[in-house]
Formats: C-alpha cells, structure tokens, sequence
C-alpha cells in the first residue's frame, strides 16, 4: 500500500520519514549494548530533528530562518554520530552510504530552503 502524505507538507519532511523508516530497520540491527548507546543517541537526534522540520512548515516566515538553521545544525549531528556506529562497525557500508545519500539531499533542501528565505 502506498499511502499519499498529507497535502502541502515540504516534500523534505517526506524524505525525513523515509530515511528514518530506513534508519528504525538498521537500528534494530545493532548489537544490544550500541542499540542501547550511540543507536539511541542517534534515534533521538533524528527524531528531534523530524520534529524541528515539521514545526518549520508552520512556522510564520520571520522565524523559519532560525529554525532552519536549528535542523541544518541537528542534520549536521546526525551525520557526525551515523558515521561514528559506521566506523564501529555497527552499519553496514551499504547501508551507511543510502543512509548517507538521504541525509545529503536533505540538507541540500533545507539549504535551498533557507537560500529562498534569505532572499
């Protein structure tokens, strides 16, 4: 079943679910004590950082800026400690490098977000 999302939502709170759908089944997979640890950590950031990005879409348009900013900060630690479990081996590489595209083109949407705000 392919579920429509909600109308009018940025399509980078679409792509953030998605990625975090694809980050839950990885973290599942890590040994106990890191599922415990840096997977946690990691959860939580990301699931900071979706709620950054939602509260962004109703956010009035003097404040997006900030917020912005504020998630392009969270999506900057989200790589930071997704890298540290890749290092530790608790990712597989190819796992690691989707996670990694993901990430990319999100914060290549946030920043032409704000770019378009700035303007």
């Amino acid at each position: 079943m392919n579920a429509t999302p909600p109308r009018g939502l940025p399509q980078v709170i679409t792509l953030s679910k998605q990625t975090y759908s694809f980050w839950n089944v990885i973290h599942k997979n890590f040994p106990k004590v890191e599922r415990f640890g840096i997977g946690t950590k990691i959860d939580q950031t990301f699931l900071s950082f979706i709620e950054i990005v939602f509260y962004l879409s109703y956010l009035p348009k003097e404040h997006k800026i900030s917020f912005l900013g504020k998630a392009i900060n969270k999506m900057d630690s989200l790589k930071f400690f997704t890298q540290m479990a890749w290092e530790n081996k608790f990712i597989a590489s190819e796992k690691y490098t989707d996670l990694m595209k993901n990430f990319e083109e999100i914060g290549r949407q946030l920043g032409g977000w704000k770019k378009g705000l700035e303007k």
